[in-house]
């Protein structure tokens, strides 16, 4: 066999090599069970993967582009959903965030509060007001008496509690967390690593699906 076809099929051959000897996730080590866990929304058929984070968490700015990466090969049974840590009902960003569901422009725009805030400085890093965000979400595109009303209406009151319950039963212990069929809290030393925790556990549910 001609060198160079050897390498050639040596290259294509050393991925799936490296995944065969990846070890399988180790409770405890790799994620945590969530007794009686649910899922954030009921899509049967589905295997969910939600992402726990904050606008203003650094790390969940990095984790951003990687995650999007990530779901673009996950498989078409995955669903990806972003919900924010909300630990005050008064957090402007994480209502800005249900306002962009709510409008649906979270493609469009949840990568621009990130930027905002992180390298653009156009927002401040805690604290921000209601009518900071929606003068942001406005400059993007939306209109500025939608955005408010979205960002204070009764459906945000009960998304934002249903994301601190979601939190608390999930066990939280910071940004950004996945949860994987609201059955597992995935840990992971670096932030590829949770990728790879969620993979094997993403087809761990999906051999167990009917």
């Amino acid at each position: 066999m001609p060198s160079r076809l050897f390498a050639l099929l040596l290259c294509l051959l050393l991925p799936l090599s490296v995944a065969a000897q990846a070890p399988p996730p180790v409770e405890g080590v790799d994620y945590v069970r969530i007794e009686g866990g649910q899922r954030w929304q009921s899509e049967p058929g589905t295997i969910e993967v939600v992402e726990i984070f904050a606008y203003t968490c650094g790390v969940c700015d990095q984790f951003h582009p990687m995650l999007a990466a990530w779901k673009r090969s996950a498989g078409k049974d995955v669903r990806l959903h972003y919900v924010p840590a909300v630990y005050d009902p008064r957090d402007a960003y994480a209502r800005g965030y249900f306002a962009l569901e709510a409008l649906d422009r979270v493609a469009q725009v949840h990568p621009r509060l990130f930027d905002a805030i992180h390298r653009e400085g156009s927002l401040p890093g805690r604290g921000a007001s209601v009518g900071e965000v929606a003068t942001f979400l406005a400059g993007e595109g939306l209109d500025p008496a939608r955005v408010r009303a979205a960002m204070t209406s009764p459906a945000t009151d009960e998304k934002m509690n249903a994301a601190h319950e979601f939190a608390v039963r999930s066990g939280l212990q910071g940004t950004p967390t996945l949860i994987i069929n609201g059955r597992y809290r995935v840990l992971g030393r670096t932030l590829q690593d949770r990728l790879r925790i969620a993979d094997a556990l993403v087809a761990t549910e999906r051999a167990v699906s009917p």
